[in-house]
């Protein structure tokens, strides 16, 4: 999804503050532990140290913390150290969506407060509630009773019909991004990456798709606050319940078409589970869990809507943003540039994203 800080990753933090573990904080990575205990004293109400610092395994986009007292557990995010580009690793974009959906009920860790002028640590940062529960890495859900299944998928698909009700306006985000004409803006941002990557090479199937969608755009627009990079293992669930407790990963929320976000969302049903948490070659029925066709009606249901007629278009638009995305990445392989560990198997699924994109796009006429 397009992001208000300039910058697209494929969900790199991937917090998941109950479980992802941590490790004493790295080097580079450091800061005046004094000084952040001291800020907390002064703006976190409630805090009483001594405080126990230590750094997720995760965040690489925003480097994350776990705070620790004898009382309570809190989790810091930051900006990374060394020069940046413009509007890149925006913490206060994070920190404002998560206090404006809290405040309207939506669940997401508490803020408990931002220090924008880095003179603290050196840069800007946040302080938020460490949330326990579980995620859950594997979108079969296989520590689920297969007869509880269905409720955590009706779970998500409640927490994003709850999101898009929200009025950005009436929650202080109406100017969190660019509402209007959101298709086209996005089209000509992947497809001008995509098309500009020479080493990256062309793909048929990417052609195909990128003129399709450009040829296909949905008429009428609407503007909500959406996630981008709505998954399983971007929620954490209570510990024994189908309750979603807090959405995680904020990064590429921006203003932007309800139904983008949720297909993207609901793209899972058509992603192989190597390439991201997804039910491509699950046996649904067997597992308990809604199929495809059943979770697009809930949230119809929920929103108001009869269907979703554009559907297949919605799904060869998240399909292409995602294989550009990956395609940048082939690119950043062959260039010996890519810090990520995964990066050359995701290089390697770029062409299986742009196939799949290309069966949504010739879906065209079939909507769920």
């Amino acid at each position: 999804m397009e992001s208000g800080a300039g910058s697209l990753t494929v969900s790199e933090s991937r917090l998941s503050q109950s479980n992802s573990g941590t490790t004493p904080v790295r080097e580079g990575y450091g800061f005046d532990e004094a000084a952040v205990a001291a800020w907390m004293e002064a703006h976190v109400a409630g805090f009483a140290g001594p405080l126990r610092i230590e750094q997720f395994r995760g965040g690489q986009s925003n480097p994350t913390y776990k705070l620790t007292t004898p009382d309570k557990a809190y989790v810091l995010r930051r900006k990374p150290p060394g020069e940046l580009l413009p509007g890149a690793h925006a913490v206060e974009r994070e920190a404002r969506v998560l206090s404006a959906l809290g405040a309207a009920g939506f669940p997401v860790a508490k803020v408990h407060g931002l220090c924008e002028d880095g003179d603290a640590i050196g840069t800007p940062f946040y302080i938020m509630d460490m949330v326990e529960g579980r995620v859950f890495w594997d979108a079969t859900f296989p520590d689920v009773p297969r007869s509880e299944r269905a409720a955590y998928f009706d779970e998500m698909n409640a927490a994003m019909a709850q999101l898009h009700a929200l009025d950005p306006q009436a929650i202080g985000l109406g100017d969190y991004g660019k509402p209007g004409n959101y298709f086209a803006r996005q089209l000509g941002r992947w497809g001008k990456q995509y098309l500009g990557d020479e080493l990256a090479g062309r793909n048929a199937d990417m052609d195909h798709v990128l003129a399709w969608l450009e040829a296909n755009i949905p008429v009428g627009d609407e503007a909500r606050v959406i996630h981008g990079d709505f998954r399983c293992d971007n929620v954490i669930f209570h510990p024994t319940e189908p309750r979603i407790l807090a959405v995680l990963d904020w990064e590429l929320s921006t203003l932007g078409h309800p139904l983008a976000d949720f297909v993207y969302h609901a793209m899972m049903y058509r992603m192989p589970p190597d390439i991201v948490p997804g039910l491509g070659v699950a046996d649904l029925a067997a597992l308990g869990i809604p199929n495809e066709a059943e979770y697009v009606r809930a949230y119809c249901r929920r929103t108001g809507r009869d269907a979703i007629p554009d559907y297949a278009f919605y799904l060869a638009f998240n399909l292409f943003r995602l294989a550009a995305i990956f395609h940048g990445i082939k690119g950043r392989v062959l260039r010996g540039t890519a810090a990520n560990a995964q990066a050359a198997s995701r290089a390697e699924a770029f062409p299986r994203l742009a196939a799949l994109a290309r069966e949504a796009a010739e879906e065209c006429g079939s909507p769920l």
